[in-house]
């Protein structure tokens, strides 16, 4: 029976990403944004239980990409489609007007938007990857696709609830987000190592690292609430890079 725990609870993270996915297209960003936070809850407790139960599995691993592939692969491509659709002008009618068009070829399709769905490919190379590489254990090649989806689904966030003109301009301006697309993509694929959240023990001298940048992150969230979530992953990103410089 203790066999079946983790991949419900991959199963689990599945049904939350496939709900995020229809309410990011319902442009319900908050909703969208609650159940990605719940699929990569239960994307971490999945692995937890499976180390813990000691009972990993191919099937566990293969069903794992596949829900991230969801969760974090497609729900972040839509945000960002939809955030790129903003800075067009394509009006709301174009697309209403879809169901009800008799000519299935004759349909408004924004090209521009369509690059947000990059990130959906970027995170699908590499999950493939990421199921083949045996190195990362204790570590993690190029960004994991739930920290780079909560980059992006922190941008509604942000406009949402912070709603500071000089931000949502920034957020808002075609070029940033084109920019941020394509960065996402690269740190996704990219060689850079970055240190996993897996604690071995709990001593301070081994996990330095990453009592640090959890303590830092409670702080920054505290401060920036969810604008802080981009300067955590700098920070991510910035601590690992320190990291791997000290430990050669």
């Amino acid at each position: 029976m203790k066999q079946h725990i983790p991949n419900a609870l991959t199963l689990l993270n599945l049904l939350s990403g496939s709900i995020a996915v229809i309410f990011t297209i319902e442009d319900h960003f908050i909703a969208a944004s609650l159940f990605v936070f719940l699929g990569i809850f239960f994307d971490f407790f999945d692995g937890f239980a499976a180390r813990k139960l000691n009972v990993q599995s191919e099937l566990g691993l293969q069903l794992d990409s596949l829900a991230d592939m969801v969760t974090s692969g497609l729900v972040p491509g839509i945000i960002m489609y939809k955030l790129l659709s903003l800075t067009t002008n394509i009006s709301e009618v174009a697309y209403n007007n879809w169901s009800s068009n008799t000519d299935g070829l004759d349909f408004n399709l924004p090209i521009l938007p369509l690059l947000g769905l990059f990130v959906t490919l970027a995170s699908a190379y590499r999950l493939a990857n990421f199921n083949l590489d045996t190195e990362q254990q204790s570590y993690f090649k190029g960004l994991p696709t739930p920290a780079n989806t909560l980059l992006i689904v922190s941008l509604p966030l942000i406009m949402e609830f912070q709603n500071n003109d000089f931000i949502n301009t920034i957020i808002l301006n075609k070029w940033f987000l084109i920019g941020l697309t394509f960065l996402s993509c690269y740190l996704l694929n990219s060689n850079i190592k970055l240190f996993a959240l897996k604690f071995k023990n709990w001593s301070f001298k081994d996990n330095a690292t990453r009592y640090i940048f959890m303590l830092l992150c409670v702080v920054l969230l505290i401060v920036l609430q969810f604008a802080a979530i981009p300067v955590i992953i700098l920070l991510y990103i910035i601590m690992s890079l320190i990291d791997n410089s000290t430990s050669k």
